[in-house]
């Protein structure tokens, strides 16, 4: 138990520029406040104490404004930052190393008992500010949910996700490449993104272009666009 909250302080130190020391986690950070006491209200719930263990969850509601149901199932390292408003439910189940910003949702879609209701995030996930995660679905290792997302559908592995409702927007086709951490979700500029899918979309565009020209006159292949003059250039940008 002691070695699991030494953990938890040290990936608030690694994930969290503000936090200057260990004394400060301990004793000001909401996000720790609420997982130790979750670890109790969660042996009470295994032990089928479930008053108890409601009871725990509801004083570090009051405490913290974090709600994480005592059935919850959460790993190692859980980091919640800031954490105002963060709604976890009974069937979620949480991996190892996941960030989770304020007014984070992960709710159920469904009424029935005894059923699995809620997310299950795997290892290394980032869900940004107010993102709602629904119904029991899987968001993959590495994966990042932008903030204000809705999820209603599995995220792959290595995958951003972003929108209402979340598409995904980015593959990562090495998991080095979500190694490191990115606040919120967001690992670009919006504008870069766009820039790059309306990039790729005119390139296919030109590409189709290109082979009906040759279609229709295989002899005489289709000559390379002009390049436009810097002068061109500041006049197109200028419009």
């Amino acid at each position: 138990m002691w070695q699991k909250m030494t953990d938890d302080i040290d990936s608030v130190l690694v994930r969290d520029p503000a936090a200057r020391s260990r004394l400060d986690v301990v004793l000001l950070y909401p996000g720790f406040h609420a997982r130790v006491l979750h670890r109790l209200a969660h042996g009470c719930w295994q032990k089928k104490w479930f008053f108890v263990g409601r009871a725990i969850s509801q004083f570090a509601r009051f405490l913290t404004g974090i709600e994480i149901h005592p059935g919850a199932k959460i790993g190692n390292r859980l980091f919640i930052d800031h954490g105002m408003g963060v709604v976890i439910g009974e069937t979620a189940e949480i991996g190892d190393d996941v960030t989770l910003y304020h007014a984070v949702t992960l709710g159920g879609t469904s009424l029935e008992r005894d059923v699995k209701r809620h997310p299950t995030l795997g290892n290394g996930v980032i869900v940004g500010c107010g993102a709602q995660i629904l119904g029991p679905i899987t968001i993959g290792d590495g994966a990042r949910i932008g903030a204000n997302s809705v999820v209603v559908k599995d995220i792959p592995s290595h995958s951003t996700a972003v929108g209402i409702p979340a598409i995904v927007v980015r593959c990562h086709q090495d998991a080095d490449d979500c190694d490191e951490f990115v606040s919120y979700g967001t690992p670009s500029d919006p504008r870069d993104m766009r820039c790059e899918k309306l990039s790729d979309a005119l390139e296919q565009r030109l590409a189709a272009l290109e082979a009906g020209l040759v279609a229709k006159n295989p002899e005489q292949p289709p000559q390379a666009p002009k390049t436009l003059s810097e002068q061109d250039k500041k006049k197109l940008w200028s419009v």
